[in-house]
């Protein structure tokens, strides 16, 4: 592959001579990490990543999903129409056999002739035909479809892990929202017993009726905060439902709490090579080699075909005498054809097929540096969200500390009602934050794993044994 073997200079080695080089200058590893090799080993991640995340249940998701999910399977069929276009592609390489037999009885009219009478014609030929690809047509031809065939592979590896990702945010998502939703009822029974305090307050002629009514829109507020959050909750779920293509009623997705979740170590230091597991950035490479192999044929039609034919068999009138040697004919012929005027329409394929590669060209070059950018965007997403994280879950340690002791000084009366309101406002916000950051986080991973184009298989390791045997 042209990522595999020069990522260093430019990525146009590998491609067919007549084929417009990449051109495009790759670094060694990415900008952000370190560039230790020994670092950039560990860096790889594991094929199955999600697993990363320590939980049984999104781990069952995300594989029943790759067993069972509906686009996954129209990818597959993608490639079986795929593998049957390579083996049309490559059938005029081969000589074409036709076998053909008849029998046939015949009578002439005896009104025209008395001594018309019965015949019987009896005939079995075989016939040979062959194209010889002295230019290359149908080599081209079968090297497109091949290659096309390599693209569909690939597409089912995009639509595979682009599964996998919304698997997984799909359930974060709902885990979050069970997150807030929890935040909300808490808060709610926080915000009654603040009322019930006013109340009593208010009883004792030391409270209000307004700030009875304040403490009540707070309430109302936090109750009508939660059954939008069970609507994320109950949407999400059927989003898995869809991904592992079932009904929604037959799917039972208990989710839990985002700090369940484990977060995986992302290490820095990842080398550039990463980019060749993209599976988007290789359907782009095979197109690109199938376009390219589709010049060659457009070019090809252009110049003259040679053909040759051969056909032998028996005939005769009579069964007993169908083998003998003098039943035998046959006939053998070549053809040579030259295209000389065709109204321009096989100058307009070449450069139909030109451009057609030249586009391809375009998108092969924008998946690599897309590829690049993706990964960059993700490193510094996953680094940025979890300074978030921490720096949020701060803010909720002082808030509570706050409300606490807003609480407290409100039962015991040193404290006035503005302070209480402002100090439980502050907290709700900050716990809701804090859990948005942390959903933040684990998407940011689940990005980065997706830019990485998935994980990778570990290399073998070499041993003394391994490097001692004869190549």
């Amino acid at each position: 592959m042209l990522l595999g073997t020069a990522l260093t200079l430019t990525l146009g080695g590998c491609l067919l001579s007549d084929q417009p080089e990449p051109g495009l200058d790759i670094p060694a590893a990415y900008r952000i990490g370190s560039r230790d090799p020994r670092i950039a080993e560990a860096a790889l991640p594991k094929l199955n990543w999600w697993r990363g995340f320590r939980s049984r249940e999104l781990t069952t998701i995300i594989e029943q999903a790759r067993e069972t999910n509906l686009d996954i399977a129209a990818a597959v069929a993608r490639i079986v129409q795929a593998d049957a276009n390579s083996r049309i592609a490559g059938a005029p390489l081969l000589p074409d056999l036709t076998l053909d037999t008849s029998a046939q009885r015949a009578r002439g009219s005896r009104n025209i002739s008395a001594s018309a009478r019965d015949t019987n014609t009896l005939t079995g030929t075989l016939t040979a035909s062959y194209e010889i690809d002295f230019w290359g047509k149908n080599r081209s031809a079968l090297r497109a479809a091949e290659q096309s065939a390599v693209a569909s592979r690939f597409d089912r590896e995009v639509v595979a892990l682009s599964t996998v990702a919304s698997a997984a945010n799909a359930y974060f998502q709902m885990l979050a929202a069970q997150d807030r939703l929890q935040a909300a009822r808490n808060n709610l029974t926080s915000a009654n017993r603040v009322l019930d305090l006013i109340k009593q307050r208010a009883n004792a002629g030391t409270a209000s009726a307004l700030e009875i009514a304040q403490q009540e829109s707070v309430v109302n507020t936090q109750r009508a905060a939660i059954p939008p959050l069970q609507q994320t909750v109950e949407a999400n779920r059927n989003t898995l439902a869809v991904l592992m293509a079932r009904s929604p009623e037959s799917v039972r997705v208990r989710g839990g709490s985002l700090r369940g979740i484990a977060i995986p170590r992302v290490t820095p230091g990842l080398p550039s090579e990463l980019l060749a597991q993209r599976p988007d950035i290789r359907e782009a490479e095979a197109n690109l080699a199938a376009a390219n192999a589709n010049v060659e044929n457009a070019r090809a039609q252009m110049l003259p075909s040679i053909s040759l034919t051969a056909e032998g068999g028996v005939s005769s009138t009579v069964l007993k005498t169908l083998l003998r040697p003098e039943s035998t004919l046959y006939s053998v012929a070549g053809g040579l054809t030259q295209p000389i005027f065709d109204g321009a329409k096989l100058q307009g394929n070449l450069d139909l097929q030109k451009g057609r590669q030249d586009e391809l060209l375009q998108t092969y070059r924008k998946a690599v540096i897309s590829g690049f950018s993706d990964v960059e965007t993700a490193l510094s997403s996953v680094r940025q969200t979890g300074l978030a994280e921490r720096l949020q879950a701060q803010v909720v340690e002082s808030s509570r500390r706050a409300y606490d002791i807003s609480e407290q000084r409100l039962r015991e009366g040193t404290i006035d009602l503005v302070t209480v309101l402002q100090t439980q406002q502050t907290l709700f916000n900050a716990q809701d934050a804090l859990t948005q950051a942390r959903l933040a986080h684990v998407q940011a991973i689940v990005s980065l794993y997706q830019a990485l184009g998935g994980g990778w298989s570990p290399k073998p390791k070499i041993t003394e044994e391994n490097q001692s045997q004869p190549q």
